[in-house]
C-alpha cells in the first residue's frame, strides 16, 4: 500500500521542469492560461504589466525596476513593445474599447489579452492540482496542519473543497456538524489546491463554460457564443472537446511511449557527443596552449638576439671610448705621449734623435688635429635598437581561431553606396557561402587621430547598413567571415567617403512641364528617358535643311529655400545630350511656359541664340545652372580663364553623379558620386525656391539613385 503511494511521487518528480513559471522561474503559483496556450502565474502577469508600464516612464537602461521584485526575471522591454503597452487598456471618452497586449515570457511574442485583459484569462486547474502533487511528493513528512485549530493546530486528515480550509477530525465534526448543508460538503485528503468544482466563464460570471471555441482553443460559456466575441467562431459541446482532445493526447502519449527506446538510444549518442565534445574541447585547449607556447619561444629567442646585439654593440662603443680617453690622457704633461716626446727631446745625438723624432712627430700632429676637431669615438644613442613591434601587434590583436578553408570576403565598391546611411556590399570570389555570419567594421578616418577605434556590427548576410555617419568624412571597411568559431582573416580595406551635404529625397515632377509625347517616366518617377515623337517626323517635312530639335526639360517634385543638400544619379552611358542642374522656379516658368518650335533655326542647340547661355556668363550668379553631358564625357562649362582647348574641359562621365547645393553660400558643385570628388563647382542665385533640373535632348536616360527616392518609395528594409 505505501508502495503504491510512492511510485507516483516519483513520476512527479521528474517533471518538475514542466511545472515551472517561465517568469519567476519558481513553481506555478495559481496558474493563468495565456491566448498563445502558455502558463504563467497569476501574481507575474500582473507584476510584468505593471514593471512593462513603469519602465516607460523611467530610464529603460536602469535596472532598478527589476531589482525591486526579485521575482521576474525577464528582459527589458523593448521601445515599440511598451509603445504597445502603452497603447493597451480603455481610451478615455472612445467608444471603442481597446485591448492589453502582453509580452509572453515564454514564447517571447506579444499576445492580445482582449478587452478584460487579466480578467479575461482561465486558471489552469489541471497544472494546479499537478503542482500540488508535485509539492507533496516533495515534502513527502511534512504535514497540513489544521486552518481552525487553537495553538498548537494539529495535523489535519481532511480538506473542505467548499470551505477552502484543512481539519483535523474534532474540527471537521465541529464545522460540519450531521444534519446541516455543511454536511454535505465535498471533502477530499489533506491538500492545500483548491479549485471551484465548476469552471465559470471570465466574461460572464455567473455562467458555467459548456461549450468550446475551436477557433481561439478556449473553453466558452453560452452567452459568449450568443453575442459575445465567439458569436461567429466555430464551437463544439464541451463533451465532443472532451473526448476528441483526450483521444488525441492519448494517441500522442501512446506514440512517444513507444518509441521509448529511441529516445533512450538519442539519449545515449547525445550523451556521448557531450564527452566527445568535451575531449574535443580539451584537445582544442591543449592545441591552443602549443601554438601560444611556440610564439612565447620565438619572442624568447629574439629577445635573446636582441640584448645580445644591444650587449655587443654597448661593449664595443664603450671599447671605444675607453681607447679614445687613454689616447687623449697621453696628451697630458708627463704622461703618455707627451711625457715620451718630452723625454725624447733630452735626447744629444743627433742621428738618434731624428731617427725616433720623426716617426714621434706624425703622432704628435695627429694629436693636434684631433684636439682641434673633437670628435668621440662612438655615439651614445641606441636609436638603430629600438624595435618597431606595429605590425606584430596589430597581427596578435587579430589572432583568431582561423581555417585555410574559408574564403576572405572583399567589399563590392561597385555595389556599396555612401549616403546618409551607408550600405556596405561583400562578396565571396571563390566559394559561396563559406560563412555563416560577419563583422563588419569600420572606422572614420581622421588627420588628428590616426589610429581610430574600429567599431563592428554583426551581419548575417552580405550586406548591411550603417546609419549616423558624419557628412563630408572618410570612413574605412572590412569584413570577416564566421562558421562557428573559425574566422577568416580580414579583407583588404576599403575607403569610402559620405557626400558634402545631408541627402536630398524627390522624384521626377509628371505634372509641371513634363512632356509625355517626348519623354516617358516609369510608374515610380524614379527614372526618365527621352524618345522620338511623331511629332518630330511630321516637322521634319517642314524641313528641307537640317533638322532643329530641342531640350526636354523635367524637374524634381519637391523645391529647395534653405540649407545644404545633394543628391545623385545615373545617365545611361548611351545618351547623346543631357543637361543638369539646379534652376529657380521663376526661370523654370519662362522654359516651361514658353515652348520652342521645334523647327525654328532661331533655337538650334548650336546657333548661338540660346544654347549654351547658362554656361556663358560668369560676371554674377545666376538663379540656374546646367551642365552638359553626353556620349560618355562630362563637359565643363567655358569660364573667361579657361583655355581656349577644349579637350581641357573634357572628362570621363562618372558612373553617378552627384549635385551639391548649398543655398545659405549660393553654390552649387557637381561631383563624381562613386569618389565623392568635386569636378565643377560655381555661384548660383538662390534668392528664389531652386528644384533640381534635368534636359534630355535625342536618346538619353537619367535614373535616380535609390537613396534619394527612398522617402517616398518603400524598399528592402536594411536601405
Amino acid at each position: 500500500m505505501e508502495g503504491d503511494r510512492l511510485e507516483p511521487a516519483v513520476t512527479i518528480k521528474n517533471i518538475e521542469r514542466e511545472l515551472i513559471c517561465p517568469a519567476c522561474k519558481e513553481l506555478f503559483t495559481h496558474p493563468l492560461i495565456l491566448p498563445c496556450q502558455h502558463s504563467i502565474c497569476h501574481k507575474c502577469v500582473k507584476e510584468i504589466l505593471f514593471f512593462t508600464l513603469e519602465d516607460s516612464f523611467t530610464d529603460l537602461g536602469s535596472e532598478s525596476s527589476n531589482q525591486s521584485s526579485p521575482r521576474i526575471r525577464i528582459h527589458s522591454p523593448s521601445l515599440d513593445r511598451i509603445d504597445r503597452v502603452n497603447r493597451s487598456g480603455w481610451k478615455r471618452n472612445s467608444l471603442t474599447p481597446r485591448t492589453t497586449i502582453f509580452p509572453c515570457p515564454g514564447c517571447r511574442h506579444d499576445v492580445d489579452l482582449g478587452e478584460r485583459g487579466i480578467n479575461g484569462l482561465f486558471r489552469n486547474f489541471t497544472l494546479e492540482t499537478i503542482v500540488e502533487r508535485y509539492r507533496q511528493a516533495a515534502r513527502a513528512a511534512t504535514a497540513i496542519m489544521c486552518d481552525v485549530c487553537k495553538p498548537p493546530p494539529q495535523e489535519s486528515t481532511k480538506s473542505c473543497m467548499d470551505c477552502s480550509a484543512s481539519y483535523c477530525n474534532e474540527c471537521f465534526k465541529i464545522h460540519h456538524p450531521w444534519g446541516t448543508v455543511k454536511a454535505q460538503h465535498e471533502y477530499v485528503g489533506p491538500t492545500t489546491n483548491f479549485r471551484p468544482k465548476i469552471l465559470m466563464c471570465p466574461e460572464h460570471e455567473m455562467e458555467r463554460v459548456n461549450m468550446y471555441c475551436e477557433i481561439c482553443r478556449r473553453p466558452v460559456c453560452h452567452l459568449c457564443k450568443l453575442g459575445g466575441s465567439h458569436a461567429n467562431h466555430r464551437v463544439t459541446t464541451m463533451s465532443t472537446a472532451y473526448k476528441t482532445l483526450k483521444e488525441k493526447l492519448s494517441k500522442d502519449i501512446e506514440y512517444l511511449i513507444s518509441k521509448e527506446s529511441q529516445v533512450k538510444g538519442q539519449i545515449s549518442e547525445l550523451g556521448l557527443l557531450m564527452k566527445e565534445t568535451e575531449c574535443n574541447g580539451e584537445r582544442a585547449k591543449e592545441e591552443a596552449s602549443n601554438n601560444f607556447d611556440k610564439l612565447f619561444d620565438v619572442l624568447e629567442e629574439r629577445r635573446s638576439a636582441a640584448l645580445r646585439a644591444i650587449e655587443a654593440s654597448k661593449n664595443l662603443r664603450l671599447e671605444k671610448l675607453q681607447t679614445q680617453i687613454e689616447e687623449y690622457q697621453g696628451l697630458l704633461e708627463n704622461s703618455g705621449l707627451v711625457g715620451y716626446a718630452q723625454e725624447v727631446l733630452k735626447e744629444t745625438d743627433q742621428s738618434c734623435f731624428v731617427q725616433t723624432a720623426k716617426q714621434l712627430h706624425v703622432r704628435i700632429q695627429k694629436a693636434t688635429e684631433s684636439l682641434k676637431s673633437f670628435r668621440p669615438a662612438a655615439q651614445t644613442s641606441f636609436e638603430d635598437y629600438v624595435i618597431d613591434i606595429t605590425k606584430q601587434e596589430e597581427v596578435l590583436g587579430d589572432l583568431s581561431f582561423y581555417s585555410s578553408g574559408l574564403d576572405v570576403p572583399e567589399i563590392n565598391e561597385e555595389k556599396s553606396r555612401m549616403y546618409n546611411n551607408a550600405l556596405i556590399c561583400w562578396e565571396h570570389l571563390v566559394k559561396e557561402d563559406s560563412a555563416d555570419t560577419y563583422i563588419l567594421e569600420y572606422r572614420k578616418l581622421n588627420r588628428e587621430e590616426e589610429n581610430a577605434t574600429w567599431q563592428e556590427i554583426e551581419a548575417c548576410s552580405k550586406s548591411k547598413v550603417i546609419s549616423d555617419l558624419e557628412n563630408n568624412s572618410s570612413y574605412a571597411f572590412r569584413v570577416r567571415g564566421y562558421k562557428g568559431s573559425i574566422c577568416s582573416p580580414w579583407s583588404r580595406e576599403v575607403i569610402l567617403h559620405t557626400p558634402a551635404a545631408p541627402v536630398f529625397s524627390f522624384l521626377f515632377d509628371d505634372k509641371c512641364g513634363y512632356n509625355s509625347e517626348r519623354l516617358m517616366l516609369n510608374p515610380r518617377r524614379t527614372s526618365v528617358e527621352s524618345r522620338a515623337g511623331f511629332p518630330l517626323l511630321l516637322g521634319a517635312e517642314r524641313i528641307q535643311v537640317g533638322c532643329y530639335t530641342t531640350l526636354d526639360y523635367i524637374i524634381g517634385d519637391t523645391g529647395i529655400t534653405k540649407g545644404k543638400h545633394f543628391w545623385a544619379f545615373h545617365v545611361e552611358s548611351y545618351s547623346y545630350l543631357v543637361k543638369v542642374g539646379v534652376a529657380s522656379n521663376t526661370k523654370l516658368k519662362e522654359w516651361l511656359h514658353n515652348p520652342r518650335d521645334v523647327t525654328s533655326p532661331r533655337y538650334e542647340q548650336d546657333s548661338g541664340h540660346d544654347s549654351g547661355s547658362e554656361d556663358t556668363c560668369f560676371d554674377s550668379s545666376q538663379p540656374f545652372t546646367l551642365i552638359t553631358l553626353g556620349m560618355n564625357k562630362f563637359f565643363i562649362p567655358k569660364a573667361p580663364t579657361a583655355p581656349k582647348d577644349s579637350a581641357n574641359r573634357i572628362l570621363p562621365m562618372p558612373s553617378c553623379i552627384g549635385i551639391c547645393l548649398d543655398c545659405d553660400r549660393g553654390k552649387v558643385g557637381f561631383y563624381d558620386a562613386d569618389h565623392m570628388k568635386c569636378l565643377y563647382e560655381r555661384q548660383v542665385d538662390c534668392s528664389g525656391t531652386m528644384y533640381p533640373a534635368f534636359a534630355l535632348m535625342g536618346s538619353a536616360g537619367i535614373h535616380l539613385e535609390e537613396a534619394i527616392t527612398a522617402k517616398y518609395l518603400e524598399y528592402r528594409d536594411d536601405m
